[in-house]
């Protein structure tokens, strides 16, 4: 399908579903919330074609104004120059609706849960996960995003076995959604006193928050155990069985939770984390189908690809999916995320646009 007509396709169903809307017998309730979300995604992608066309349209009026060879010389003058400064602006124009036009990841705008393991390297890697999941803290800080921790199981000497959050706002997963994998990290540990540089590892799994409506979770599907929590070396945090662990049964995912003192607010942590795995597992099977592209996508949330390195000695990040490297280290770890995000952000859409252009 050309541009032209992707464009038309899109106008008419505006218009559809302006006049749905409008009818004298409306949709109901729940049909009416659906197509008012339609109609407001494609009022931006709406007005930029508007756009486009009257740019186009001023251009073919310049255009004439400039071939009439009976036409007023400086007339003709301010035409071209009109005309040029137009021509320059159209591509900026086109590659704008284009974008508009790429197919939304239905997940985008939904908040996440964040997951940060220690991978290889014993503390140094529990360590540098406790560095990643503050590092994610202070982005969503500057984000004004709501972030809420949901459970942590530290090490004792400040680094982070294991660390789950809750991230709440606008586009949340649109904006992390690149950063699952394996992140890398090259640096002298504090526990080292020959001061030979280590490299260890830490995975991050960022997955959207499922609604209820997006995954439909059976009750006989879940084992549902109560244990006691415990701290830091297996002491025991809370005298009553609080903690929960949440088995469910036919992919075997297990979820725990043992943060709060409460039974009920544990079950239902643990809950919100399932539903996200499970609305994860749904997608990478369904992407799955599509094995070759998504070979070729920026950041496919495989969590065993390596996808960035955090270099100490020379303060540099390099992103090895678009080999971006960025002497800022301390800066990124301060959750000055935005550059990388962006650059990959980019890479994303101009491989779509290629794909969707052919």
């Amino acid at each position: 399908m050309s541009l032209e007509e992707n464009l038309n396709r899109v106008i008419d169903r505006y218009d559809e579903l302006a006049n749905l809307m409008a009818s004298e017998q409306p949709p109901a309730a729940e049909d009416f919330a659906k197509l008012s979300r339609e109609y407001a995604e494609l009022s931006p992608v709406v007005e930029g074609i508007s756009e486009l066309r009257a740019a186009q349209a001023e251009m073919a009026d310049l255009s004439e104004l400039m071939a009439d060879p009976d036409g007023d010389e400086e007339m003709k003058e301010l035409a071209e120059a009109e005309f040029l400064e137009l021509k320059e602006k159209l591509p900026d124009m086109e590659r704008r609706v284009q974008l508009l036009l790429l197919p939304r990841d239905e997940a985008d705008s939904k908040n996440a849960i964040l997951e940060v393991r220690a991978g290889t390297g014993g503390d140094e890697a529990a360590l540098f996960a406790a560095d990643l999941f503050r590092m994610y803290q202070r982005y969503a800080e500057a984000r004004r995003w709501k972030f809420e921790i949901m459970g942590v199981s530290e090490t004792g000497i400040g680094g982070f076995k294991e660390a789950v959050a809750s991230i709440a706002g606008g586009d949340v997963f649109s904006r992390l959604k690149y950063e699952s994998g394996v992140h890398r990290v090259q640096r002298v540990p504090v526990t080292e006193s020959g001061g030979r540089i280590h490299t260890s590892a830490a995975t991050v799994a960022v997955m959207p928050e499922a609604e209820e409506v997006d995954v439909q979770v059976d009750e006989k599907d879940l084992r549902i155990d109560v244990f006691r929590a415990s701290g830091p070396g297996g002491q025991s945090v809370n005298t009553t069985d609080s903690a929960v662990r949440i088995t469910h049964l036919p992919t075997g995912i297990v979820v725990s939770q043992q943060d709060e003192k409460s039974q009920h607010k544990n079950k239902a942590k643990a809950m919100r984390v399932l539903r996200a795995r499970l609305y994860e597992a749904e997608r990478m099977a369904r992407d799955a189908e599509r094995a070759e592209a998504r070979r070729s996508q920026v950041g496919s949330g495989d969590r065993s690809e390596r996808i960035r390195t955090y270099n100490f000695p020379e303060r540099r990040v390099t992103d090895h999916r678009i080999n971006l490297t960025l002497h800022r280290l301390d800066a990124i770890l301060n959750g000055e995320l935005d550059e990388v995000v962006d650059a990959l952000t980019a890479e994303d859409q101009a491989r779509k646009l290629t794909e969707m252009t052919g």
